[in-house]
C-alpha cells in the first residue's frame, strides 16, 4: 500500500518505515534515538504484529495449562492446542486490525507521530480487554 504524503505532512523526506519492533528506551539518559511512525499502513502493521504476539502468549498459556490438567484423554488433548492457535490469531487479526486502523487514521488526521511504543501498549490492552471478558460478570444491578 502505497502514502502518498500531504504538503502539509510532517513525514520527514528521508523517512524509512522502521524495523518491526523498534522499540527504544523513552528516557533521555544515554538512550538511542527515538523511532517513529508516520504511515498509517506502518501503525496499522506494527499494532497488529504486537496483538497477535500477545495474544498467542496469552493462549499458548491457557492450553498449556489445559494439556496439563487433562493429560489422561492424551488421545484428543492435543487438539486443544490448534484449537486456541486458531481462535487466538483470528481474534488477534481483527482486535488488532480495527485498533491499528483507528489509531492510524486518527494519528494521519491529526498529523502525529507515533512512537513504536503506542502499538505495544494496544496489543497489550486488547489483550487485558480478552482476558477480561473472558469472565461471566453476573448481576450488580
Amino acid at each position: 500500500m502505497s502514502f502518498i504524503p500531504r504538503l502539509t505532512s510532517n513525514i520527514p523526506l528521508d523517512y524509512i518505515p522502521p524495523q518491526f519492533p523498534s522499540l527504544y528506551w523513552p528516557f533521555p539518559i544515554s538512550g538511542t534515538q527515538a523511532v517513529y511512525l508516520y504511515n498509517p499502513s506502518d501503525i496499522w502493521r506494527f499494532t497488529l504484529l504486537w496483538t497477535l504476539i500477545c495474544f498467542a502468549a496469552v493462549h499458548l498459556a491457557a492450553s498449556g495449562y489445559a494439556v496439563v490438567v487433562q493429560w489422561k484423554n492424551w488421545k484428543i488433548i492435543w487438539v486443544v492446542p490448534v484449537i486456541y492457535a486458531v481462535v487466538g490469531g483470528a481474534e488477534a487479526f481483527i482486535a488488532g486490525s480495527v485498533i491499528g486502523g483507528l489509531t492510524g487514521a486518527i494519528y494521519n488526521a491529526g498529523y502525529f507521530r507515533m512512537s513504536t511504543w503506542i502499538p505495544l501498549a494496544w496489543g497489550v490492552t486488547n489483550t487485558l480487554v480478552l482476558i477480561l471478558s473472558s469472565f461471566a460478570i453476573q448481576g450488580g444491578l
